[in-house]
């Protein structure tokens, strides 16, 4: 934190000077009447005449009555704003947090300890003087935006100006990290703009908005800024490293980005921690606060306003209000045109199976709407990837995945979270900023054609929306505990041995390297045996891997009641590997095909991008075409080899062999619907298809018609239900049984191919350990 190091602010002179002081103590009044003595001396030709205002920067009938008579004296005079600054520090911890929760301003202490204070350290407070304005250039100000014209009106509205000019001046003092919005509701009621599209709402009126005004209200005191960062450390910190890692030359390209233009930043959403971390980031790299938008359901007990001061904007859970909505976008636009920043999710929930969601628009709409309305000349969509080696709540998600129900959230429910946090260790938190995405490059200028365009809009949010969730994938670090966890899952439950986890992985860590994947050092680490070992012991005790000791060496398994919770981590890195299993897939396709090989496998390729489109994210068309060609580009002449039906050499020589690792859950998941949708009605309700789902999976899983455990779950069947609504599979049509049938075979023919590529996946395997062995003269 910045620390002033001279007692007296500068003060500009001129002819006629009105200085609006609000003092609230006598420690503060006599310090401002040195300050007074020392301008008046130093400016002798200057007329400075004092107005003392309270405190709280609501004034009584009286002080505002003098304020007219003072403003209307001259139109020339200049208007001095002028507070005393105390320098952080000096309260008891208890007190600052009551006073938090309270609402009050803990950087001034409280008025009976001031003098003492001083006594013993004068440099703890400083009169600061912020920059003057004319009377008349105030009164245009407050003609172009406000529709008073009461002249007391008048003279808030210079109060107003006073308090944030001086605002001004201590954020220079304090530093960027410390910047917060005030006075938005008077500010906003005195909108004409608000005002005037009010009056087009049917029932709308003033204190209606005001009451939904105050719902919204948030800001950060200058004392949540430091303390929440603190308490949101002190909660993860509990089981994970306290140093988060960050890039530092991405922290520097967006500090730079944020002095320019107002930003939202949009964060994965993995754990109810991140909206912990996203403060703590912006703090310690003293990064200017966000305001973050959360549901009303999390303003429970003391939750509520200690949120509500640390920049939470809570939610209506359902925004179907046309007047809440209204003010909900102005109050969206009055914090974009003030520059501040927000903050949420960009998938708009918690993913629960560890792989990012589609973006929602909801919010990012009320943003769009506020830039083409001329309220900035760009935003950032600022993303912001969130990362853990480990999750505790990867215990929930699993129950999500078996059918169990949400935990609402409450006291109990914050107590158990907080104390899940120190069960064990974690390991890292990470946070990324990729390059943000410019608003102005998908929407065109302000007030441009999109203003009126509403599927033109949503086309071009949607493509907006893309691009960050992309940077996002793109960014995430790929960590030790998810190459781990996917190697795993593939053995079935079959156990490995310490050597045969690092050479499998081995193949993998060069795909990445090659493809200048960005890793973690954890997954660095697993280049040595012992950076296995340190990635096993962390999984261990069933967090998801179970160690099985008492033989001639310890060895590692995946139980099958454990899947579910090794596939969130295997989850988090399946993108990066996406294409190129897609490639492996298609390989196989091609050499079943009759005819024509290449043209099956460009065609087979662009299926299972199609089929796949709700579960992961993918270039667009063409670009996807050209990704693959370069995942093909390792083998010289390929399409030439696949022309000529020569492709089981190009698989074997292929490495990794990783389709089946990466995608058979979700294939499975999708054969599981298909063939429930065989004997069910045309329109059937998703939760009935999920129920029947679940069952028949059950029952598979028994019988081993699926591989994977990880395939029976509710999270996974309501993305395969939205693959075969775009098939067109739940709408009555005369040909539905046989399409139905059709599309389930398709999928059983695409885990055939799965198998293939799995089978020769082992093979090499197989072919890799008895060279191992026979260097080392062990028994195969």
């Amino acid at each position: 934190m910045k620390v002033p190091a001279d007692q007296f602010a500068p003060f500009t002179a001129t002819d006629d000077a009105l200085v609006l002081a609000s003092v609230s103590s006598p420690a503060e009044r006599e310090m401002l009447d040195d300050w007074l003595a020392r301008q008046r001396r130093d400016h002798p030709d200057t007329h400075v005449e004092v107005l003392q205002l309270p405190g709280d920067d609501d004034p009584p009938a009286a002080v505002l009555a003098r304020l007219v008579e003072l403003l209307e004296a001259d139109e020339d005079r200049s208007v001095v704003p002028v507070r005393v600054f105390w320098v952080p520090g000096g309260l008891p911890t208890r007190s600052k947090v009551v006073a938090l929760l309270s609402g009050r301003d803990t950087y001034r202490p409280p008025k009976m300890l001031q003098q003492r204070i001083l006594t013993k350290d004068p440099s703890r407070a400083r009169v600061v003087a912020g920059e003057p304005a004319k009377v008349s250039e105030l009164r245009q100000q407050w003609s172009d935006t406000t529709v008073a014209e009461n002249p007391r009106e008048f003279a808030r509205f210079v109060i107003r100006r006073a308090v944030l000019a001086i605002e001004r001046v201590e954020l220079r003092l304090l530093g960027p990290e410390y910047k917060s919005p005030r006075l938005i509701k008077p500010e906003m009621m005195a909108s004409a703009r608000f005002r005037e599209g009010l009056e087009a709402i049917p029932g709308a009126t003033v204190d209606k908005a005001g009451e939904m005004l105050d719902e919204l209200s948030t800001g950060w005191s200058r004392f949540s800024v430091d303390l929440i960062p603190s308490l949101g450390r002190a909660i993860f910190s509990r089981g994970f490293d306290p140093n988060v890692d960050y890039d530092r030359d991405q922290v520097e390209s967006m500090r730079r980005a944020l002095e320019d233009h107002p930003a939202v930043l949009l964060f994965s959403h993995r754990s109810y921690l991140d909206g912990v971390i996203v403060p703590v980031a912006m703090q310690e790299n003293r990064l200017p606060p966000v305001h973050t938008f959360a549901g009303i359901n999390l303003s429970f007990g003391f939750m509520g306003p200690l949120m509500r001061h640390s920049g939470a904007i809570f939610l209506r859970r359902k925004l179907d209000d046309p007047l809440y909505k209204y003010v909900l976008r102005q109050f969206v636009g009055y914090i974009v045109e003030k520059r501040f920043n927000l903050s949420w999710s960009i998938e708009g929930t918690r993913s629960r199976t560890g792989k990012m969601l589609p973006p929602k628009l909801g919010l990012l709409a009320y943003v769009a709407d506020a830039y083409l309305d001329g309220r900035s000349d760009d935003i950032l969509l600022q993303p912001v990837s969130i990362s853990f080696d480990q999750l505790h709540e990867t215990a929930e998600y699993a129950a999500y995945a078996r059918g169990g129900e949400k935990t609402p959230e409450g006291l109990s429910w914050l107590y158990n979270f907080i104390k899940a946090q120190g069960e064990r260790n974690y390991g890292k938190i990470y946070v990324r900023f990729p390059e943000a995405v410019s608003m102005r490059e998908y929407l065109g200028e302000p007030h441009g054609p999109l203003t009126t365009d509403d599927a033109a809009k949503r086309l071009a949010m949607q493509k907006m929306a893309f691009e960050v969730a992309w940077r996002i994938l793109r960014a995430t670090p790929v960590n030790a505990s998810a190459l781990v966890s996917a190697l795993l899952l593939t053995t079935r439950g079959v156990a490995l041995t310490l050597d045969q986890l690092h050479h499998t992985l081995q193949d993998s860590l060069d795909y990445l390297e090659r493809k200048q994947t960005p890793m973690t050092n954890s997954a660095l680490r697993l280049r040595t045996a012992d950076g296995v070992r340190t990635a096993l012991d962390a999984l261990s005790n069933r967090h998801p891997v179970t160690r099985i000791d008492g033989g001639r060496e310890p060895v590692w398994r995946i139980a099958p009641e454990d899947e579910h919770e090794a596939a969130f981590y295997r989850n988090t890195l399946i993108d990066a590997f996406l294409e190129t299993s897609i490639v492996e897939l298609a390989l196989a396709y091609a050499a079943r095909a009759e005819t024509e090989r290449l043209e099956a496998f460009w065609s087979q390729a662009a299926r299972l991008r199609d089929l796949l489109k709700f579960d992961f994210y993918f270039a667009d068309s063409a670009a996807f075409r050209e990704h693959i060609a370069e995942e093909m580009s390792w083998h010289d002449d390929w399409e030439s080899h696949v022309a000529a039906g020569e492709i089981d050499p190009l698989l074997r020589a292929k490495k990794p062999l990783i389709a089946a690792a990466m995608l058979r859950p979700y294939f499975e998941s999708y054969e599981i619907v298909a063939d429930v949708l065989r004997d069910s009605p045309a329109e059937i309700g998703e939760k009935d298809l999920t129920n029947k789902a679940l069952g028949v999976g059950r029952q598979y899983a028994a019988q081993n018609r699926v591989r994977s455990n990880e395939a029976v779950s509710a999270l996974l069947f309501a993305t395969a239900r939205q693959v075969a609504a775009d098939q067109h599979l739940l709408e009555p049509a005369g040909d539905l049984d046989e399409r139905r049938t059709a599309f389930r075979d398709e999928l059983r023919g695409i885990l055939g191919d799965m198998d293939r590529v799995e089978h020769i996946a082992r093979e090499q395997f197989y072919v890799r350990e008895v060279a191992r062995r026979s260097l080392r003269s062990e028994p195969a």
